[in-house]
């Protein structure tokens, strides 16, 4: 890329041009790529080693794309057939690593924007590891036991061939609990007669970590503490929106309990439960039986307590609140769900799902100053904490559960010096700026060591 004597606005819309005429109709790996690339091409432009080197393009452009079909029967011998996909994005610094995700609207499109942020996530962990995504678009919800474990294995018996210790680790995701990831690992080694560290995020039985199912959720709740701290403020007395009701979601609840936050929603696809007694401890066991067990919806919450409002097919961002978790889904919050967040005196923002703002809503954040969390530091926690069970696993040993989580929060508040060192602007922080040019840096230093490969 030749910079020398443009503007930022023109290197911006010159390399936007050529990434979508490669990438015709992939809308959420274009969001994603701008909004790294909207921080990065000005930092190039003062420093433009990584100009010369191609680097922006070349990290644009996954290592290798693999999609394969995935044949299975169900519980009435019909042969069923999927297709997955394991997006190889960058292994500059370490092992591919990244989840896999099941569920009926996987798309490419998707799974790259996923594996792209997952590279800078998880360069800011400081974890020597690369970025990867994969999944299929076979749908969990309404299958068998037996179903689930057909599956898993006809899926594992395809990616085996390009996954291992030292090339690619894969993980959960949405639709991929530590049973699925359990379901895969058991397959992988019976294919490959290897007990390898291979996969994490697996059931505690066969080497998972503590604290792995609550990292992603508690990662986000440490991030906020961070930010707050920088203002001299601190959690307690808070009051807090959470949306989604998952593993990210749930587990943010809990933490944020324990902080002494007053948690008001939780979200699913159906609508919004509004608590304003505030969440607490016995509720929240009832909620995680409820989604984690019985798999039901979250109107039955509203059903089940006195005074709590449902609100359907409403997402929390109306309610008023000091803080928001988005923790749902990408593209959540708009630019009018942003714009009333901020009307009703919000103060925080941390992202527990991947890429939850749109990218108008971020610059309403931005322009009213409110402290903002991107997705790649925010839920950087459950990466992080299958770093660190990739390590258990290679080690053959298991840490406490206050082991893990004290590691996490330094990791956390390791991703959050970052973001403050290279975010910085005036008597303000440019969270979203930090974590780019933070987790641009570690990355594209490590493909210009290793020459053009």
């Amino acid at each position: 890329m030749n910079i020398r004597g443009m503007s930022s606005d023109d290197v911006l819309d010159n390399f936007m041009v050529g990434f979508e005429r490669r990438n015709p109709g992939e809308d959420d790996f274009r969001q994603a790529v701008r909004e790294l690339a909207t921080d990065i091409i000005p930092f190039m432009v003062n420093s433009d080693r990584y100009a010369r080197m191609n680097i922006l393009e070349r990290l644009t452009e996954p290592d290798r794309i693999i999609t394969f079909r995935v044949n299975w029967l169900d519980d009435e011998s019909n042969v069923r057939t999927n297709r997955g996909y394991r997006i190889q994005h960058n292994n500059s610094i370490g092992p591919y690593k990244g989840g896999l995700r099941f569920h009926k609207d996987v798309t490419l499109d998707t799974l790259k924007f996923l594996a792209f942020e997952q590279t800078f996530k998880n360069s800011l962990t400081g974890l020597p590891m690369g970025g990867a995504k994969g999944g299929s678009d076979f749908n969990p919800k309404g299958k068998s036991e037996r179903e689930i474990m057909v599956f898993c294995q006809a899926f594992m018996s395809h990616l085996y061939r390009y996954i291992g210790p030292n090339t690619d680790v894969p993980a959960g995701d949405i639709g991929v609990s530590h049973k699925e990831v359990s379901y895969m690992y058991g397959q992988y080694k019976r294919l490959t007669n290897e007990l390898t560290p291979v996969m994490t995020g697996k059931d505690l039985a066969v080497g998972g970590s503590l604290i792995r199912p609550e990292a992603t959720g508690y990662g986000a709740v440490y991030m906020a503490e961070n930010m707050l701290a920088t203002r001299g403020d601190h959690l307690e007395g808070k009051t807090a929106l959470v949306s989604g009701s998952g593993n990210v979601a749930l587990y943010a609840v809990e933490k944020l309990i324990q902080k002494g936050v007053k948690v008001l929603t939780v979200s699913d696809s159906s609508g919004t439960a509004f608590d304003s007694q505030g969440i607490d401890v016995e509720k929240l066991q009832w909620l995680m039986f409820l989604k984690f067990e019985r798999k039901g919806r979250i109107e039955e919450y509203a059903q089940a307590f006195k005074g709590v409002e449902f609100l359907p097919d409403k997402r929390p961002w109306d309610i008023s609140a000091d803080m928001a978790f988005p923790c749902a889904t990408q593209n959540e919050v708009d630019e009018a769900d942003a714009q009333t967040l901020v009307a009703n005196s919000c103060q925080l923002v941390s992202e527990g799902a991947n890429m939850p703002t749109r990218e108008e809503g971020i610059r309403v954040f931005q322009k009213n100053n409110l402290l903002f969390a991107p997705a790649k530091a925010a839920n950087a926690g459950g990466v992080a904490v299958s770093g660190l069970e990739m390590s258990q696993n290679s080690m053959r040993m298991s840490w406490s559960r206050e082991e893990v989580d004290t590691r996490l929060q330094g990791i956390m508040r390791t991703i959050h010096e970052q973001m403050l060192e290279h975010g910085k602007d005036g008597k303000t922080v440019n969270y979203l700026r930090g974590a780019n040019i933070a987790g641009f840096i570690k990355v594209a230093d490590a493909m210009l060591a290793l020459g053009v490969i």
